[in-house]
């Protein structure tokens, strides 16, 4: 357990150092092979009902869930009986690509840096780039707005919520946590062709972000009054908002942001050509601005350290 708390502090630092290098090998990417293989394949096998639907759902759950974790496991396994520290090498690397702090940063940021050209198709792809919703319809303040939302719920996504699952049983139940948050943001959708098989991934990510997402918000309120933000604000709109969204989870941090921010996220929009009718998030304090991106990637970076802080910290206690 001591080597994979090191492997996890020493892979956040490679996180923030490297980031997510395009066209560098990505484990999620075999993951997301993995997911679309076994979903036309078991589309083809169970009954074209919504209970046979369902059911490939669950049976692609477990399996990718059960591959994504042993394989790392038995790779890790083999390594350690060759030498801890290429145990520790391999690990710290895993690590590193389980965390998503600085490509969260970056790929915001080429939002930012878009707007700031006042080139509406070239910020319009940016954003699409790292949201789900149809971008085609967005102007300038809900380009903005859909940045700040994406690092606000990846804040916990993408960084807080690995990193418990990589302190408690190392990079393998790391691996766990991102195959199921892969399956979600693949399958996890209302409409057509997906409700159905995507009911049970959607729900398990549900389970398994439950107390991570809380984490991550009341450590986004402490990364709030070390900024020096509106901290009291923020424990507002939180507690009113928290459950503003078709998600338990997503809202948690959302609201946080948006309370520190003085801003209001969300509402309305259009995935996959339907318009979802969503609760506001906050209150429009003042209006959105392009600034309101790297302020929230600040509040990101001083959130991941301390998740990492309190993470590690409550382990150590734990084992000693």
């Amino acid at each position: 357990m001591k080597w994979s708390l090191l492997a996890v502090a020493v892979g956040f630092g490679i996180d923030l150092i490297l980031g997510d290098p395009h066209g560098f090998p990505h484990p999620v990417v075999l993951i997301g092979k993995l997911i679309s293989a076994l979903e036309h394949g078991l589309r083809r096998i169970f009954p074209k009902t919504a209970g046979g639907e369902k059911a490939a759902g669950a049976v692609l759950w477990l399996l990718v869930a059960t591959l994504s974790t042993l394989f790392p496991a038995l790779l890790l396994w083999a390594c350690r009986r060759i030498s801890p520290w290429l145990g520790l090498a391999v690990e710290s690397a895993m690590c590193w690509q389980i965390l998503a702090t600085k490509s969260l940063r970056d790929e915001s940021m080429k939002v930012f840096d878009a707007l700031e050209t006042g080139d509406m198709e070239k910020s319009r792809y940016a954003v699409s780039m790292i949201v789900g919703r149809d971008t085609a319809g967005l102007d300038d303040a809900a380009i903005t707005r859909a940045a700040v939302e994406t690092v606000a719920e990846n804040t916990s996504d993408g960084i807080v919520a690995p990193l418990v699952f990589l302190v408690l049983g190392g990079a393998p139940l790391g691996f766990f946590y991102k195959a199921v948050n892969t399956m979600d943001s693949m399958l996890g959708y209302v409409e057509p062709p997906y409700k159905n098989i995507g009911l049970v991934p959607a729900k398990m990510d549900d389970i398994m972000n439950y107390l991570p997402a809380r984490l991550s918000a009341l450590l986004m309120l402490l990364a709030g009054w070390l900024l020096g933000l509106d901290v009291k604000n923020g424990w507002k709109i939180f507690r009113r908002d928290r459950y503003n969204h078709a998600s338990p989870n997503s809202a948690q941090t959302e609201s946080v942001c948006a309370g520190l921010l003085g801003l209001r996220l969300a509402g309305d929009a259009w995935y996959h050509g339907v318009l979802h009718r969503k609760k506001y998030i906050g209150d429009e304090l003042r209006p959105i601005a392009h600034q309101d991106i790297p302020r929230a990637c600040r509040l990101l970076y001083v959130t991941a350290f301390l998740a990492l802080i309190f993470c590690c910290g409550v382990k150590l206690l734990i084992l000693y």
